[in-house]
């Protein structure tokens, strides 16, 4: 649908809906597409109920997403743990005078396709999205340092293609456990002595290190919760849940704004110095910085993205070790808690 949407609304070329001067002009096309982006329309999935238990068990020092469809927010990961790089639903603004703007009234603008306009400048009011011609949050590059003190990320569900995500992964010092969960091994990983590679499905793996951890009843639990995230927009009544099979259509509009963007303006080590303009589908993905609190434990970075709780694409063959590299499948779930985790 969204495609279909880009399609019929004449654009000049499908970025310019992202385009902050093409907004100015026409705002139209974007208020649109906001329909089809507003949350309510995806349930989270398992994984991002996994992220919400290392809040819930004080893990979490900070989520760092590249999405903008909030569900970290819906599955219960507290705002004040959460970065969104490319902003998203959760606030609005006037792009000319900066004041904020009432959530309902927005979203009752954009479900009813009228433009909102800033009760005090009367300038045009959007989302909080980063467009094209605008700053990433300061929140953002601020929390970047975080990970030069990190000494064990996980990264879930993302091809590393997109900057500055791609980087951030690089950025943890020598000598930090980096652990994979992906379909596919991406990246540099491999390349260290102490990377792990698990290959299969996110949420399958998830509730793999949840079994391991006792967390297996909470994960069930804080998904449950999340029955009713998905509403009826002609009611705003909560509907029978669905999954998140359709979030390919979000994260193809996650992927549209990472490559309007083209941001590039983020610390890379010496070794990134460059984007990979070749790769034609960029996955979206999601990061997070997890601290425990006794000494005992270690902080750690956790990075999730192009979730696929259905992984209708994953692979079927089984995974093999190779050179300095720990591959572990989904299905043994003992050398999963075997490797530094």
């Amino acid at each position: 649908m969204i495609q279909a949407n880009l399609a019929r609304l004449n654009l000049p070329y499908p970025e310019a809906v992202f385009e902050i001067n093409f907004f100015r002009e026409n705002p139209e096309p974007f208020y649109t597409l906001a329909r089809e982006l507003l949350p309510g329309r995806f349930r989270p999935t398992l994984t991002h109920s996994f992220v919400k238990l290392l809040s819930d068990h004080g893990l979490l020092q900070m989520c760092f997403t590249q999405n903008i469809d909030t569900l970290e927010r819906m599955a219960g990961v507290p705002p004040q743990r959460i970065i969104e790089a490319h902003g998203s639903f959760a606030n609005q603004h006037c792009i000319d005078c900066g004041a904020e703007f009432d959530r309902n009234t927005l979203v009752k603008h954009i479900k009813s396709g009228t433009i909102a306009h800033c009760e005090k400048c009367n300038g045009l009011v959007k989302p909080d999205i980063i467009f094209f011609g605008e700053a990433l949050p300061k929140e953002f590059h601020k929390s970047i340092p975080l990970l030069h003190s990190a000494d064990l990320l996980i990264v879930m569900g993302t091809s590393l293609t997109v900057h500055p995500f791609a980087a951030l992964s690089k950025m943890v010092p020598e000598g930090c456990p980096r652990v994979l969960v992906n379909l596919d091994e991406v990246g540099d990983f491999g390349t260290r002595s102490d990377d792990v590679i698990c290959l299969g499905k996110t949420d399958d793996i998830a509730r793999e290190l949840c079994k391991e951890l006792g967390w297996e009843d909470e994960l069930d639990a804080a998904w449950k919760e999340t029955e009713e995230s998905v509403v009826d927009f002609n009611s705003d009544e909560p509907v029978a849940t669905k999954d998140l099979s359709a979030e390919d259509e979000v994260k193809a509009i996650t992927d549209l704004i990472s490559k309007t963007l083209h941001i590039d303006d983020v610390p890379q080590d010496a070794s990134e110095g460059h984007r990979d303009e070749n790769n034609e589908k960029p996955s979206s993905s999601i990061q997070v910085q997890v601290n425990h609190t006794e000494s005992t434990k270690p902080k750690a970075t956790y990075i999730i993205g192009g979730l696929d709780p259905k992984g209708e694409d994953a692979k079927e063959e089984d995974t093999k070790a190779e050179g300095n590299k720990d591959t572990v499948s989904v299905e043994d779930d003992k050398k999963v808690t075997d490797q530094k985790l």
